[in-house]
């Protein structure tokens, strides 16, 4: 999720209005000068870049996914040392490459110096400098989900078979790939539709939603060896999970969206070391969530059908309570302006929190700043379905 790397360097921008979008966005980097095909100033006071504290972002990628079909995925990235917002950075950055990003991102994290962006429906992991956002290669996963990293390697989730809702849909699998070399090393057999995925102690965990079966959802969360690579667990959670995360006290937590009529969606911690799980008893629903500390922040979109309408939270949950803080992070009213929620990013350092709108999933998105007593800071224009974010650091 996090990398030691600033796209832009250590010379702090001084934005002078039209005069920069005639020059171009001058480097922090002194041996470097990009020109962004489009930036906005955000209200965030420019700094060196040697003013950073080693465990402080000094900026945040965001992977807009972009509309099924219309190969629109495109990467935007905040800059937290000149104080502006760079859009589609990573077309600017790669102009050779064709179709630029693809295919419905779905996911987008750092590992050593390299970002990493899972491409849905293009099929493949694009792999790029995680300083530069300049295309390195890619590696070649079908209907490819999430990815997490050990050791080395990188882990990544598929649903192998074709992208369309097929009650016959087949068994998914888990790849793993060599970070150096980006090379398929090994693969595993897993449940239908297998979806976030963590490495715990010697397994790799991963929940397999069973989402092209529908009705007949998975419910199940598949323990990998990772000695020899296979499954040698099939644990029963709750039905149609999504969400996998672990916390400080090593352990997984588990959404599951139900089935969207009578089976509500579910949050349930699982103990690794026990096998035994526990479901929050009144939990609200939680679409994505962000585990800082004992706090987790997550937002909750449940789609109804019988009342054809969208309920949604915006929360904390304190993970060694096991118990709901709040169901309003947001406390100025802000809330009332998103349409989507469809992601959320939490600043381990200062305790901004993000929240992407996806508005009416065909047009531009916004991202929201809100401080930590939930106060609006700013907001900005996205791409298309602004979903999944990491953090930069130097």
């Amino acid at each position: 999720m996090y990398g030691k790397y600033n796209i832009l360097g250590d010379k702090a921008i001084r934005l002078l209005g039209y005069w920069l979008l005639a020059i171009g966005l001058l480097s922090c980097r002194t041996d470097e000068v990009t020109y962004p095909s489009e930036y906005e100033v955000l209200p965030i006071e420019s700094r060196e870049l040697s003013s950073f504290a080693a465990n402080e972002p000094i900026g945040m990628y965001l992977l807009n996914e972009g509309n099924m079909g219309s190969n629109k995925a495109t990467i935007d990235y905040v800059d937290f040392c000149n104080g502006c917002y760079i859009r589609n950075i990573y077309g600017e950055r790669n102009p050779n490459v064709v179709k630029e990003l693809g295919d419905v991102g779905n996911d987008i994290q750092i590992y050593g110096n390299r970002l990493y962006a899972v491409i849905n429906c293009s099929h493949k992991v694009e792999v790029m400098d995680a300083r530069t956002c300049r295309r390195i290669g890619q590696v070649d996963i079908p209907n490819c989900r999430y990815i997490c990293f050990h050791a080395g390697k990188a882990y990544i989730s598929s649903y192998v078979g074709p992208v369309s809702i097929d009650p016959n849909a087949q068994l998914g699998a888990v790849f793993e790939v060599d970070t150096a070399t980006l090379q398929i090393t090994r693969k595993v057999t897993v449940g239908y539709q297998p979806e976030e995925l963590v490495v715990h102690n010697e397994h790799i965990y991963v929940v397999n939603s069973g989402g092209y079966r529908a009705p007949d959802y998975d419910s199940t969360m598949s323990a990998i060896s990772l000695q020899d690579f296979r499954q040698v667990q099939k644990i029963p959670v709750c039905l149609n999970p999504h969400r996998l995360r672990q916390d400080q006290y090593n352990q997984l937590w588990i959404t599951s969206r139900g089935d969207y009529k009578d089976v509500q969606p579910q949050l349930t911690c699982f103990s690794p070391s026990t096998n035994c799980q526990l479901p929050i008893v009144n939990a609200p629903a939680v679409s994505e969530m962000v585990i800082i500390g004992d706090s987790m922040y997550f937002y909750g979109t449940h789609w109804s059908e019988q009342t054809m309408s969208n309920q949604i939270t915006y929360g904390i949950f304190d993970i060694r309570k096991q118990t709901l803080v709040s169901e309003h992070f947001i406390t100025d009213g802000t809330e009332q302006a998103i349409k989507i929620p469809y992601g959320i990013q939490v600043n381990p350092y200062n305790g901004d929190i993000y929240v992407t709108d996806a508005k009416n999933y065909v047009s531009s998105g916004q991202l929201h700043c809100y401080s930590r007593e939930g106060k609006r800071k700013w907001s900005v224009r996205t791409g298309d379905i602004p979903a999944h974010m990491c953090f930069v650091y130097r």
